[in-house]
């Protein structure tokens, strides 16, 4: 007589070939969809085990003996930037939908986090790295090297490391910015950006520059703060006493920068759309709320980690071809924060 084995929160194939009467091989066949190998009467006898069991096969040990995880790591600088969240929901989109999992790690823009981050990834053994990175150190670029896996850069670029990347085409972003600015009569700007050892926020600044220079008559300085937001108060004081007597305005490298120069000019009591000019690279939810409403250079977030799943996955399936570059061009909205 079989001995009836109490039913268990995590029963094992072992015990459901007790429960069963059958070796293990015959459940592993059973699970495997195998069913043509087996007899009716022992179909039968293993299926009554596990519902008795309640058995749940470990998705991560078969896809493992399999040579996979399932598992991705999407790592970003941080969580808190509406950029990354419409990241997120783009490269989740894509990791439902061919099963994947998804290991999100927020660095909270702290390197040290980061490889701490990459170092956990790897011991889970991802399949594949979609990254928002803090920054390309060398110690960051080793931190890559060590996993044994596919990366997918987003928003980020590297020379020191080879991989897909993923982003907005920031000449083409900022060049639409100018143009706008320019068209509404504006002499004086000020970029905002937090570190500039972030290539992408380099290149936007670079672009404006270039795109102002041929410009007669306008200028384009910019202030790089670090976490201190009270710097941001100084340097917008500065600059609007520097050009007292012109129209100017204040274009932010990206929608962090944004909230805090909205608090600044506030702190100031300095009115957007009347005494300044405010313009943000990116497109906040809340930007069309706040008094006429913020001017914005629009990303396609969630199409960028749609994107940058789908090259993660075709590196993941095999594909060797060449390292591409999807760069994606933005959208301008305007409102009434550029219109005086």
């Amino acid at each position: 007589m079989k001995k009836n084995i109490k039913k268990q929160s995590h029963a094992t194939i072992s015990d459901v070939a007790r429960q069963a009467g059958v070796g293990k091989t015959s459940v592993s066949r059973y699970l495997n969809g195998e069913l043509q190998l087996l007899s009716e009467d022992l179909r039968s006898r293993i299926g009554a085990a596990i519902k008795a069991l309640d058995y749940r096969p470990s998705q991560s040990a078969r896809a493992l003996k399999a040579g996979r995880s399932k598992l991705i790591g999407l790592v970003l600088a941080d969580i808190t930037n509406p950029y990354s969240i419409g990241v997120l929901r783009g490269v989740e989109k894509i990791c439902n939908e061919a099963g994947y999992m998804l290991m999100v790690c927020n660095t909270n823009n702290e390197p040290e986090q980061q490889n701490r981050y990459l170092a956990l990834l790897s011991s889970h053994r991802v399949d594949g790295v979609i990254i928002n990175s803090v920054g390309m150190s060398d110690e960051s670029l080793q931190a890559f090297a060590d996993i044994d896996c596919p990366f997918v850069f987003v928003d980020r670029k590297s020379a020191g490391f080879d991989c897909d990347v993923v982003g907005l085409d920031n000449r083409q972003a900022m060049n639409i910015a100018a143009a706008h600015l320019i068209e509404q009569g504006y002499e004086s700007i000020l970029f905002l950006t937090q570190s500039l050892a972030i290539d992408t926020r380099s290149e936007r600044l670079r672009a404006l520059r270039e795109f102002v220079g041929d410009e007669p008559g306008m200028s384009c300085s910019h202030f790089e703060f670090t976490k201190e937001e009270q710097q941001v108060d100084h340097a917008i004081a500065d600059f609007v006493a520097a050009n007292r007597g012109l129209k100017k305005a204040i274009v932010t490298a990206n929608g962090v920068v944004t909230m805090i120069t909205a608090k600044a000019l506030k702190r100031l009591r300095i009115d957007w759309g009347t005494q300044i000019g405010l313009l943000s690279v990116d497109d906040l939810d809340w930007a069309e709320l706040p008094g006429t409403g913020i001017t914005s250079v629009r990303q396609p977030n969630q199409l960028i980690g749609e994107t940058a799943c789908t090259l993660l996955l075709r590196r993941i399936e095999g594909d060797t071809g060449a390292y591409e570059s999807h760069l994606y061009p933005a959208e301008l909205v305007i409102r009434g924060s550029t219109a005086m």
